[in-house]
């Protein structure tokens, strides 16, 4: 396996963007459904020791994903995402808001941008890149945003999602 698997993490306030750069030892169509199918992305996105619940997902232009991210005590915190571009496993692009229960979005939102690429890596399986953009139409929702912990909730995410691909990846390889 590759030791040295990028991951770069920038907040630019100045922007409102923050950018995220993430190499996952796992193949292209294995990274790209952990970011598009509920039941995986269920299993990662959370930071543990929270977890998050899809209430419903369509992925497609015009598609939405409608979650929770639920502390250990029960807590909610709801989100609704609209997807507004997808190119099979090469790049997708969304709206994401703050919502309540109901779906009542909580704007600004940010708008999230994913783009995906593989190649191969010096053990001889597959490595995939992660470029993802989130641009905040207002920076108080960004410094609220970070002020929540996003930096370090992500930072979390990711590597639980490293696991699970690891797993999974592990998995496809000796069969």
């Amino acid at each position: 396996m590759k030791t040295t698997l990028l991951f770069d993490f920038t907040v630019d306030k100045a922007t409102k963007t923050v950018y995220i750069t993430r190499e996952f030892d796992a193949d292209l169509s294995l990274v790209w459904d952990a970011f598009t199918k509920a039941e995986i992305l269920d299993q990662w996105v959370a930071p543990k020791p929270w977890v998050s619940k899809t209430k419903f997902m369509d992925f497609k232009v015009g598609g939405r994903r409608f979650y929770a991210m639920v502390s250990p005590e029960g807590h909610e915190r709801w989100a609704i995402q609209k997807y507004t571009s997808i190119s099979p496993k090469t790049n997708f692009k969304m709206f994401n808001a703050f919502a309540d229960k109901d779906e009542n979005p909580e704007l600004p939102g940010s708008h999230w941008d994913y783009t995906f690429s593989e190649q191969n890596g010096p053990d001889g399986y597959r490595v995939t890149k992660v470029s993802i953009t989130i641009y905040n139409e207002s920076l108080a929702r960004m410094e609220k945003m970070i002020e929540m912990g996003f930096t370090e909730g992500f930072k979390m995410s990711m590597n639980n999602l490293e696991n699970i691909l690891t797993t999974l990846s592990r998995r496809l390889r000796t069969k």
